[in-house]
């Protein structure tokens, strides 16, 4: 007799998941365009203000999370490619790169947070106490907008070390890799939405 809880869970519908994914995706976009339109909200209100307050940003930190964040990219595409050629091992090396480059990036984001809370430039903190109002709002935002991408990080994180098991155990496969894939997506959007953070918080002018 056949048990329905298994067949519920052995169940595959790669189509169904895809889409489901990008529908997920949508309202990340969604949520991170409201924060970015924020952005340009205030930063047309004190365009100045955001611009000195910008200059306190370390433009070493921003650009090197860039090129960690790029380069995996680039390794979370390949893996998919080496699952579906066949290429078990590399694939999951190039997963565990992967979480490597992400576990780098959150490394350098708490380097760069503790520095600026050392300093006081955290909402509330001494350092931004009489400061013009623009300074203060721009900081607020700088903590939301890269607190939430980060978080987004950490999760990413976690789902490409699910992954890694699963492809360690074979649950992953080249003819069922649908799961490798939305993590592989999920990552991507993790990337565009750094590449909008960039340039409104690290490089204002």
């Amino acid at each position: 007799m056949s048990d329905p809880v298994h067949e519920a869970l052995d169940h595959r519908d790669p189509e169904g998941a895809r889409v489901g994914m990008w529908l997920f995706l949508l309202t990340e976009m969604l949520l991170f365009g409201g924060l970015f339109l924020l952005y340009a909200v205030y930063r047309g209100r004190y365009p100045h203000e955001f611009a000195s307050a910008g200059k306190e940003l370390s433009h070493v930190f921003g650009i090197a999370n860039t090129f960690v964040l790029l380069t995996s990219s680039l390794s979370v595409a390949c893996c998919l490619t080496a699952l579906q050629k066949g290429q078990k091992r590399l694939c999951m090396t190039l997963l565990a790169v992967t979480a490597l480059l992400a576990v780098t990036f959150l490394v350098n984001k708490w380097l760069e947070w503790g520095a600026k809370i050392h300093h006081g430039l955290y909402p509330g903190g001494p350092g931004l106490i009489g400061r013009p109002p623009g300074e203060v709002l721009f900081f607020g935002l700088y903590y939301s907008t890269t607190g939430l991408h980060g978080l987004h990080v950490l999760a990413g994180l976690i789902v490409l070390v699910v992954v890694l098991g699963l492809v360690a155990v074979d649950r992953v496969t080249p003819d069922d890799h649908v799961l490798l894939e939305n993590a592989g997506l999920y990552w991507h959007l993790v990337d565009v939405v750094w590449i909008f953070i960039l340039p409104l918080f690290y490089l204002t002018v």
